[in-house]
């Protein structure tokens, strides 16, 4: 086995660990606080002393459950998280003492007044737009309100000192991960789109940040000097965007099977979030709404940031092709899907829009769309 094929070997042997990781922290008292949303700044999490996990679900099996209290029309992203939540069978959400919760879509904001009733839920109201100054004072405020629930709940102060050291240490985080994506910018990268994936979801349940910094690293140097173990060279090369990629992998892996590359995801886990870092030269509480304020999620309006990215994603991958994942009910990337189309088309590169939910029914079909795009780059 070459060096590469044992990075993505020893990620796959130890992609649940993080579920020990949580089990033991909460065994020795340190209050475990969930999000669901790239919106909710870790930051401030970890400067009151806590720890954050994402509890966005990314299997269908609990949606049968949801579905006794949540409309069967409803997100399949929402319905999963809510029914784990409501049969307990998501070890993250088990241990947490709190809910760091969005008002980002409508689905994900009225679920939250359900899941309040399993466990104690924080609702942050998050703007609606990004370019106006009372906006930025609204994220400041929340984010200072955020501060004051986690000061309750763990007894501890969230310092300006303290924030600044989270600051840095997830700026540090956001450098790591760009690092290992841009390795994808290669003609012929150590790594398909579905490993990438998997040693960044690896790094997001890695909960003792700093020891997973120093692998993430590590691994990003071995694979920059170490020479690729296949050609990927004459795949096409495709970037996803969208909604969340972690409960439809089957499109990212129908589309690799397929005969297409994947250099970049532009998707909630991927690099909407990292792309910009928190400015730590500014005032530090003013410093991470502005940052959050940017992310470039369809739930704003007007929505220039995801275009942006788009653009600046699309040159700096060489991309051949855009893949765009639209969930079932997903209405604000469905209708701004239109938008992206025509931007990407612009540009003169193909297009694909893909509505999809978590179950396997769709794969044949998907496998059908997906290879006719391909043969078409």
């Amino acid at each position: 086995m070459g060096p590469i094929a044992a990075i993505v070997d020893e990620v796959r042997r130890h992609r649940d660990d993080g579920i020990l990781q949580i089990k033991e922290a909460h065994e020795k008292g340190i209050p475990i606080v969930g999000t669901y949303c790239g919106y909710m700044p870790w930051e401030i999490i970890d400067a009151a002393g806590a720890i954050a996990v994402s509890l966005c679900a990314k299997s269908d099996e609990a949606i049968p459950a949801a579905e006794e209290h949540l409309p069967r029309n409803l997100c399949p992203l929402v319905k999963s998280s809510y029914g784990h939540a409501l049969r307990g069978s998501c070890p993250y959400f088990h241990f947490c003492d709190l809910i760091v919760a969005e008002t980002t879509c409508d689905g994900k904001k009225k679920m939250y007044e359900l899941l309040d009733r399993i466990k104690p839920v924080h609702l942050v109201q998050i703007p609606q737009r990004q370019d106006r100054p009372e906006d930025l004072a609204l994220m400041k405020s929340e984010f200072n309100r955020v501060c004051r629930r986690l000061e309750t709940l763990t007894g501890r102060p969230v310092t300006d000192e303290a924030l600044a050291a989270s600051v840095a240490l997830r700026n540090r985080e956001r450098r790591g991960l760009r690092a290992l994506w841009d390795l994808s910018r290669r003609d012929n990268p150590p790594l398909t789109g579905w490993e990438v994936q998997e040693i960044t979801d690896y790094i997001q349940y890695h909960f003792d940040k700093k020891q997973a910094l120093v692998w993430l690293e590590g691994v990003t140097e071995t694979l920059r000097q170490t020479e690729p173990e296949r050609d990927l060279s004459a795949k096409p090369r495709v970037l996803v965007t969208g909604c969340p990629i972690g409960g439809v992998m089957k499109t990212l892996k129908t589309l690799e099977e397929s005969g297409a590359l994947v250099v970049c995801f532009e998707n909630c886990g991927g690099q909407k979030e990292p792309l910009k870092a928190v400015d730590e030269a500014k005032d530090v509480m003013g410093a991470l709404a502005e940052k959050y304020l940017t992310i470039g999620c369809s739930v704003m309006s007007p929505n220039p940031h995801r275009m942006e990215a788009l653009e600046r994603l699309i040159d700096e991958y060489d991309v051949d092709g855009v893949v765009e994942i639209v969930l079932t009910a997903c209405h604000t990337y469905a209708i701004e899907s239109h938008s992206i189309r025509e931007r990407v088309q612009s540009l003169g590169k193909r297009y694909l829009a893909v509505g999809t939910d978590y179950s396997p029914g769709d794969r044949e079909q998907l496998a059908t769309r997906m290879g006719a795009f391909v043969e078409m780059l």
